[in-house]
């Protein structure tokens, strides 16, 4: 065989190698996606000020979902999340405020003891239900922080939930139904 025909064989032989690794890829591509898995929610992100979006392990424990229901906010009111490693905040845009204060915010950080109650230096609490909400600030100087938010508190295994809900976003009775949804 001269080489010609060696060299034609070969490259005949790649061409139909590398259209068999090819054409089935495409076609995989052309179907449509897998089903998400049960109780999976798609994952839709609005990420605030470049911050980066919220943990879904995170902000499952205060679903965006029932943030909006709970406040009477809506996707139109909604200026996006920052997300850390134990934090997811949604900001909101509040006519007349900075969103600086204009947010819910979340906190569950893992903990191998936590308490059956909060222990707050600055503030009483009551329960409702299974969560604990802010009700009176124990001195003059966190009376401030009381009238601008509402702090709610949900004991776990191995976690707690704290919300701190700014009043122009989410008034005192809404975070107390707010609560409610809280896991």
């Amino acid at each position: 065989m001269s080489n010609a025909k060696i060299l034609c064989a070969v490259l005949l032989g790649a061409a139909v190698g590398l259209g068999a690794a090819v054409v089935p890829g495409r076609v995989a591509r052309a179907d449509k996606p897998a089903p998400a898995p049960a109780g999976a929610a798609a994952v839709k992100c609005k990420a605030h000020n470049g911050k980066g979006c919220c943990d879904p392990a995170v902000a499952a424990h205060l679903p965006l979902a029932a943030v909006f229901s709970a406040c009477g906010e809506s996707d139109a009111t909604f200026a996006g999340e920052e997300g850390s490693k134990e934090t997811c905040k949604y900001v909101f845009k509040v006519e007349g405020q900075s969103e600086d204060g204009t947010f819910v915010q979340v906190y569950a950080p893992a903990q191998k003891e936590v308490p059956s109650e909060p222990a707050d230096p600055f503030f009483s609490w009551k329960k409702v239900g299974k969560v604990f909400v802010t009700e009176k600030a124990k001195s003059p100087k966190a009376a401030p922080l009381l009238a601008s938010s509402t702090g709610l508190w949900l004991p776990g295994k191995g976690y707690f939930v704290s919300v701190n809900a700014s009043t122009k976003v989410c008034e005192k009775g809404q975070a107390k139904k707010l609560a409610s949804s809280m896991k």
